[in-house]
């Protein structure tokens, strides 16, 4: 669980910024950090290639979809992700450009890219060296940040739904400054984002 004086120094902060916001994070109690679903950096990669720009829903959606044809052959996913099963994930939903994208994950784990050296890196410099694969972007590096190597201190300010929701919950549109007053807990600040986005009540 997160510890509870990081969260009392959450709410202090977020009531300084704006009662909306400390009223949705008090809403959300202490939250659960849980530890990284993946085994490794790049099945994290993978997933979230798929999740690109996709809602939740339709990114598992075809996650779902990979796992079926990828037990249909007696393998796992990842070893549709080379060159030959283009046609199976094409058929899941995936598009050609992450396709690709899943090809290069693969080559650049297979080439010790990816190793737990990685895990000791500040974050900016290990965006640097995940954005250099096919298909990874800033966005794409916070995740793994946030999810897989939990690091505390990552806004990740291309992300629209903690975006959106920090906007809504403080009425500014500068979400990065806001966040640097969370510093160095802003990953933190974005978990309780997407936990508020969860929460809310869907619009008829």
């Amino acid at each position: 669980m997160l510890d509870a004086a990081l969260y009392d120094r959450l709410l202090g902060v977020a009531a300084e910024v704006s009662e909306p916001l400390r009223t949705a994070i008090a809403a959300i109690g202490v939250i659960e950090i849980a530890p990284p679903p993946h085994a490794s950096l790049a099945e994290r990669l993978f997933v979230e290639v798929v999740n690109q720009q996709l809602s939740t829903k339709a990114a598992l959606s075809i996650w779902t979809r990979i796992e079926a044809a990828a037990a249909a052959q007696v393998v796992t996913p990842r070893d549709l992700f080379v060159p030959g099963h283009e046609a199976v994930l094409r058929g899941c939903g995936v598009s050609a450009n992450k396709v690709r994208a899943l090809h290069a994950i693969r080559e650049a784990e297979e080439a010790g890219l990816l190793g737990p050296d990685l895990a000791a890196l500040p974050h900016a410099e290990r965006s640097a060296v995940l954005c250099r694969i096919r298909g990874v972007g800033p966005w794409t590096a916070d995740m793994a940040g946030i999810f897989h190597f939990l690091d505390p201190d990552i806004w990740p300010a291309g992300d629209v739904a903690a975006v959106g929701v920090l906007r809504r919950l403080t009425g500014i549109e500068d979400t990065v400054a806001v966040a640097a007053r969370f510093a160095p807990y802003r990953s933190i600040l974005a978990r309780y984002m997407w936990r508020s986005r969860d929460a809310a009540p869907v619009a008829a």
